[in-house]
C-alpha cells in the first residue's frame, strides 16, 4: 500500500509539472508574439501594440480572442480529417519536446524532493530529435489536406528545408556527444556546471546549430514555406480561426523550445556560474532552484530576442540558396567540426589521434 501511494504521489508530481510547463511555454509562446512586435517596432522605429491594456500588455489576449472568434473555414474539397490533423500534429510535436528537458535542479517541497524535469530518458536528445522531425508531418498534412498548389508547394518547401537542416543540426551535435559520452540531458547540464561550457569546446558546432535552428523553426532568413511574394501565404493559407492560430503558436513554442535545446547543450542549462550549493549554502531553502530556472529563462530569452533581431535585420534567401546554405555549406563544416573534435578527443586520451 505505501509503494502504491508513492507511486500515485509521483504521477500527481509529474502531473503538475506536465501542466506548469505547458501553461508556462504557452503563456511565453503568446507574449512572444508581444515582443515580436515591440522588437519591430523599435528597429523600424515606431511604437507597436500600445492600446490594449497598459503598454499594450493585453494585445496577445486580444489576438487569442480574436483568433477564436473568427469563423471556422474548412474547404469543401479539402480533405477533412486531415485538414484538423494538421495543425493538432504541429502544436502536439512542439509541446512534447519541453518534456526532456531540465528545467532547474531538484526543489524540496511539502517534505519530497521534486525535480523540475518531467522525463530524464537516457536517450533524452535522440528523443528531442524524433519528435522534431514529426513536425514535417504537420507542415506536409497541412499543405496536402488543403488541396491548394501554393499550400502544397510550401509545404514540400518547409519539408526539404527542414530534412536538410536537420542532417547538419545532427552533425554538429556528435561532437557535444564526444564530449559529454551521455545522451541524456541532465547529465550533459551536470557535466558543464562541473566545468565549462560546451561552447568554450564547441564554438563552431554551436554556430551551426544555431543556424540550423533558424530553418527548422521557418524563421528569417529560412521562412521560404511562408515566403507570401511567391506562395501567397504559405501551406496554412487555407487555415482560419484557431486551425491558423495552432499553426502560428507551434512556431513560436518551436524557438521557445529550441533556445531551451539550445541552452542546455551550450550555455550550461540552467547554470548559473560561480554559484553552486557550496557557496550558496546548503540551507538555501530551495531559493538556489528558482534562482537557476530563472538564469535557465533568461538564456532563453537572449535566444529568443536573437531569433527576433535577425528577422527584422536580414531579408530571406532564395530557396536554391538556402539549399546550397545547408547542403555545401553547413553539412561539410559540421562533418569537419566532428572529425577534429574526434582527433581532439583521441590524442588527449591517447597521445596521438592515430
Amino acid at each position: 500500500m505505501i509503494l502504491l501511494s508513492l507511486d500515485w504521489l509521483l504521477m500527481l508530481e509529474k502531473l503538475v509539472l506536465i501542466v506548469v510547463i505547458v501553461m508556462v511555454s504557452l503563456v511565453i509562446a503568446m507574449y512572444e508574439t508581444y515582443a515580436e512586435r515591440k522588437i519591430a517596432a523599435f528597429i523600424q522605429d515606431r511604437r507597436g501594440p500600445n492600446r490594449a491594456g497598459p503598454f499594450g500588455l493585453f494585445q496577445p489576449l486580444a489576438d487569442g480572442l480574436k483568433l477564436f472568434m473568427k469563423e471556422e473555414i474548412i474547404p469543401n474539397s479539402s480533405s477533412k480529417f486531415l485538414f484538423i490533423l494538421g495543425p493538432c500534429l504541429a502544436m502536439l510535436t512542439a509541446m512534447m519536446t519541453s518534456a526532456v528537458i531540465p528545467w532547474g535542479g531538484t526543489i524540496h517541497l511539502f517534505g519530497r524532493d521534486i525535480s523540475l524535469q518531467i522525463a530524464d530518458p537516457n536517450v533524452g536528445i535522440l528523443f528531442i530529435f524524433a519528435v522534431v522531425s514529426m513536425g514535417v508531418y504537420g507542415i506536409m498534412i497541412g499543405g496536402w489536406a488543403s488541396n491548394n498548389k501554393f499550400s502544397l508547394m510550401a509545404a514540400l518547401r518547409g519539408a526539404s528545408q527542414m530534412i536538410s537542416y536537420e542532417l547538419a543540426m545532427g552533425l554538429s551535435l556528435l561532437a557535444v556527444l564526444m564530449l559529454s559520452g551521455e545522451l541524456r540531458l541532465s547529465v550533459i547540464v551536470g557535466q558543464q556546471m562541473d566545468s565549462v561550457w560546451n561552447v568554450v569546446y564547441q564554438p563552431l558546432g554551436f554556430l551551426i546549430f544555431l543556424v540550423c535552428a533558424f530553418a527548422e523553426c521557418n524563421r528569417t532568413p529560412f521562412d521560404l514555406p511562408e515566403a507570401e511574394n511567391e506562395l501567397n501565404f504559405g501551406y496554412h493559407q487555407e487555415y482560419s480561426s484557431m486551425k491558423l492560430g495552432f499553426y502560428l503558436f507551434a512556431e513560436y513554442i518551436n524557438m521557445f523550445i529550441s533556445s531551451a535545446v539550445m541552452t542546455t547543450l551550450y550555455f550550461g542549462g540552467y547554470d548559473v556560474p560561480f554559484l553552486n550549493d557550496a557557496s550558496f549554502g546548503q540551507n538555501h531553502g530551495g531559493w538556489l532552484t528558482v534562482l537557476q530556472a530563472v538564469a535557465l529563462l533568461a538564456k532563453i530569452g537572449f535566444f529568443i530576442f536573437l531569433f527576433m533581431w535577425v528577422r527584422w535585420t536580414i531579408p530571406r534567401f532564395r530557396y536554391d540558396q538556402l539549399m546550397r546554405v545547408g547542403w555545401k555549406n553547413l553539412v561539410p563544416l559540421a562533418l569537419l567540426n566532428m572529425i577534429i573534435t574526434a582527433a581532439v578527443i583521441l590524442y588527449l586520451k591517447n597521445g596521438s589521434p592515430f
